[in-house]
């Protein structure tokens, strides 16, 4: 066998394999001296099949095989013994496609080699960690809200005229075309108005009735309604309105904390101001992330394989052309060019994906299976009823598992690397610290 380079420019890497026939035969003849002693073929004994006839019979399903072998074990070899990385799968074909039994086999390999990464100092880079307390106002705000999540419907005055966030209790009886329909009737219905429960429109209507009311309700159906049969069609609904209720908010007291699993209103606060300091613990990491990465953009510079910033920007393109046009859901569309700027940022990403992945690996950082378990279960929950077909398809797609694995794996090398920074705490307020947040997205 012979490996000969054909391009080395930059990172791209260009070789030419060539196996001989009598290399191939040969290991053709390996393959079958080793399965011989298994066969059976009728007229011989068992093991006493004749290595031509033997030959004859499955020479050429080998040769295949042993060309596969062949090939994928000299590309081993040559990346064991130049220690070449590629950024992506590597490009490989035969040449001519005239080959027949008792040729020499030549294939071309292209790849892009990854980069020889610096290791910057870790331990001089400097962080500054922001620390916000749950102040006593900011655990007011936070019961307040859930007081209004546990709050009750009292009935008004009578003759008192629905408003927005009102509850009436309704009868309903919905028609397409003056028939009811399946599953468009209901008796004594508690509709909170402004809740966006019910058909775009329907809850509009009711705004200003009184107990006693009837009236119709025209709406369409919207196109992505769930009901097949009921996509995009006109509907009325013959309404009665048996109650109008007013909110009342529950009371912030020992009775509320129980209803929240707290033994009283103490440990309710307690809890609160916790999960507060939790929220603001994920916002200031969220930060000093961000204010690593850019230390580590700046302390290292390296040449990037072009195919993988290509394939970044194409994506960044992509995404941000799908956010300016929300209304289109597939990707039905015309090509989309990435910019200057898509490419700069591309650059970005992959340079610090690539400081990270060596980062990493030279720390022998992985993620666990019971890491990974626990990340499926949270996106599975996304999908109730649905959970085990979510785990089924996640088993099955080896792009689904990385999607998930490698915010997990950044994210310990992140926490890696920070526990190895020079990192000093500063005290702030909330509003200091929504200030920041927002810088990092007008950034």
């Amino acid at each position: 066998m012979q490996v000969t380079e054909t391009l080395n420019d930059g990172l791209k890497r260009g070789y030419t394999i060539t196996v001989t026939a009598a290399e191939l035969d040969e290991k053709v003849n390996e393959k079958l001296v080793e399965a011989q002693p298994q066969i059976e073929m009728k007229g011989f004994r068992k093991g006493k099949v004749p290595m031509a006839l033997l030959k004859k019979q499955y020479g050429q399903r080998l040769m295949g095989e042993v060309m596969q072998e062949t090939i994928d074990g000299a590309m081993s070899a040559h990346f064991e013994e130049t220690g070449d990385r590629p950024a992506l799968q590597p490009e490989v074909k035969m040449v001519g496609d005239d080959w027949k039994e008792g040729d020499d086999v030549v294939v071309e390999m292209s790849y892009e080699a990854l980069p020889e990464i610096p290791e910057p100092d870790l331990k001089a880079i400097t962080l500054e960690k922001l620390v916000v307390k749950a102040a006593d106002a900011d655990v007011d705000e936070a019961l307040a809200k859930l007081a209004e999540t546990a709050q009750t419907f009292a009935d008004r005055r009578k003759g008192s005229k629905a408003k927005d966030g009102d509850q009436v209790v309704i009868d309903f009886v919905g028609k397409i075309d003056g028939e009811p329909f399946e599953g468009g009737a209901a008796e004594d219905y508690p509709l909170v108005l402004g809740s966006g429960s019910f058909i775009p429109g329907f809850e509009d209507q009711l705004v200003g009735v009184k107990v006693g009311d009837e009236l119709v309700v025209n709406v369409t159906f919207p196109d992505s309604y769930g009901a097949e049969a009921l996509k995009g069609k006109d509907a009325t609904f013959d309404c009665t309105i048996k109650a109008v209720k007013a909110p009342e908010a529950a009371e912030i007291n020992d009775e509320l904390a129980k209803q929240f699993g707290a033994e009283d209103l103490a440990a309710l606060k307690a809890t609160v101001a916790e999960r507060l300091e939790a929220e603001f613990g994920g916002a200031s990491r969220a930060i000093m992330k961000r204010a690593l990465l850019d230390a580590l953009d700046d302390a290292v510079s390296f040449d990037l394989p072009p195919s993988l910033v290509e394939a970044e920007a194409g994506q960044i393109a992509h995404q941000l052309w799908h956010e300016e046009h929300p209304d289109v859901q597939g990707h039905e569309h015309g090509a989309i060019e990435p910019t200057d700027e898509h490419k700069t940022l591309a650059e970005r990403r992959v340079r610090l994906g690539l400081l990270l992945a060596e980062t990493g690996r030279k720390a022998e950082i992985d993620v666990s299976d019971n890491e990974m378990t626990q990340a499926v279960m949270a996106q599975a929950r996304q999908y109730p009823g649905q959970e085990q077909q979510f785990f089924e398809f996640v088993r099955q797609n080896q792009q689904m598992q990385q999607q998930i694995r490698a915010p997990l794996f950044e994210d310990k090398v992140v926490d890696y690397i920070i526990e190895l920074a020079a990192v000093t705490e500063k005290e702030v307020s909330k509003d200091e610290l929504q200030k920041a947040i927002d810088a990092l997205d007008e950034e």
